[in-house]
């Protein structure tokens, strides 16, 4: 009797596990149905089945849920091109929901069954329908970018830039063009990632960019996307990560104008000052174009050590490339009125034995702060033509102040021009 009841307990289990999984086949052959006659009900029934154990690994279930966004996307796309009202939202919302079932159903397609034979009756259809539907992932992200909806757009341009890339391409001749339009897209799935503030993911498509084939293009530039790698590690605050960037830039794009500036003004932070000299001769000699910036900073760290012959020749050269530089004419005055501050405060401490040398050295402190002069005042006027900021002027403005007050007090007479330079300043 014990035996009859085990066996009819069996029997009733096998019964009931049979029928769950004809349930939950018969849902999937509803939400097929459903396709053409009522998509919402399609959905809820495939929703279902994708939850269950019994059909969540059947290619065919991933199939139909694909199918659907699909038929959602096809039935605007048919409105548009009719002229009728067309619902965008929907009909990109629908593409973006075919992608990953069918992607799903694709790679449940290839697992082998019990004899290991591969049966994949779903690819060609998938194939097909993601070759036809290609180019609207870009329309989609354009319509996701518009409304300032970042994640989604990236979702779209990324999806874009996956599809060529996927397994079941890998032996299909010639199955995209990868053209420019191919690279420009990944560009956009990178900048809307980086507009949604959504840093991890933009070093990640940054670090894809960067390992695969660069195709030429008029949206941007193959260094652009190593400057975009080291300004979104800025962001993170990897300090790390963002100099291994510059150098990795430096090394692959030397005539770049942004890596070496960059790791110039790292190393000055940093106070290793050697570091950022050779790395200024390397720019400088890259770029001689750009020397109003690269020189003037040369000259500065080459005052920094008190070698101001050198740092007046740097200061020069920057001003014979670019007589306006206003960083050059500021920092070539100063250069001017350091050396006189300093000879005047050794002046100071001679003896009236020594009265032939400071006569010597006052002279030549005039000189110094009468060098200065003619490139404090064409910065000062620089500032003002331009309408800088007021504390720049100002500040401006007190150098000038200092000079003109030195050289009244050293008998040389610039009371009217100090008179109308306190008059400005407030004083």
């Amino acid at each position: 009797m014990k035996v009859m009841k085990k066996l009819l307990c069996l029997t009733m289990v096998t019964i009931f596990a049979t029928t769950s999984v004809f349930a939950q086949k018969s849902v999937v052959r509803d939400a097929k149905r459903a396709l053409g006659s009522d998509l919402n009900e399609a959905r809820t029934l495939i929703k279902q089945a994708i939850q269950n154990p019994e059909t969540a690994n059947e290619a065919e279930t991933w199939k139909i849920y694909g199918d659907i966004g699909d038929k959602v996307f096809d039935n605007e796309r048919t409105n548009e091109m009719l002229g009728k009202p067309v619902n965008q939202q929907a009909m990109y919302d629908g593409l973006l929901e075919s992608y990953v079932p069918y992607i799903k159903a694709d790679s449940i397609g290839e697992i082998p069954d019990a004899k290991g034979r591969v049966k994949n009756k779903f690819r060609k259809d998938i194939q097909s329908k993601f070759r036809a539907n290609h180019q609207f992932y870009i329309n989609g992200g354009i319509f996701y970018n518009d409304k300032q909806n970042y994640a989604k757009a990236t979702e779209f341009f990324e999806a874009f830039w996956d599809i060529p890339t996927l397994p079941m391409f890998k032996d299909v001749k010639d199955a995209f063009v990868l053209d420019s339009t191919y690279q420009t897209i990944k560009y956009y799935a990178i900048i809307t990632s980086i507009q949604g503030q959504n840093h991890d993911k933009a070093i990640s498509l940054l670090k894809r960019a960067a390992n695969e084939p660069f195709i030429e293009n008029s949206a941007f530039k193959e260094s652009d996307i190593y400057e975009l790698m080291a300004s979104e590690y800025m962001q993170m605050g990897d300090t790390v990560s963002y100099v291994n960037t510059l150098n990795e830039g430096a090394n692959k794009f030397p005539n770049s104008s942004y890596f070496i500036p960059n790791l110039v003004n790292v190393y000055i932070r940093n106070g290793e000052n050697e570091k950022a000299m050779e790395y200024l001769e390397t720019a400088i000699k890259n770029d001689p174009s750009n020397a109003c910036d690269l020189n003037s900073v040369k000259g500065a760290l080459m005052a920094e050590k008190g070698d101001y012959k050198g740092a007046e020749d740097e200061y020069k050269k920057a001003l014979t490339q670019d007589a306006n530089c206003e960083r050059a004419l500021e920092a070539l005055a100063v250069n001017y009125i350091l050396q006189a501050q300093e000879l005047k405060e050794l002046t100071a401490t001679l003896s009236l034995s020594e009265r032939k040398e400071q006569l010597e050295n006052d002279k030549k402190t005039v000189e110094l702060y009468e060098l200065s002069l003619p490139h404090l005042e064409k910065y000062v006027n620089l500032l003002t033509e331009r309408k800088a900021d007021a504390s720049a002027i100002d500040g401006a403005l007190m150098k000038l102040r200092n000079v003109y007050y030195n050289l009244s007090m050293m008998g040389i007479d610039k009371s009217a021009e100090l008179k109308k330079i306190e008059e400005q300043l407030g004083l």
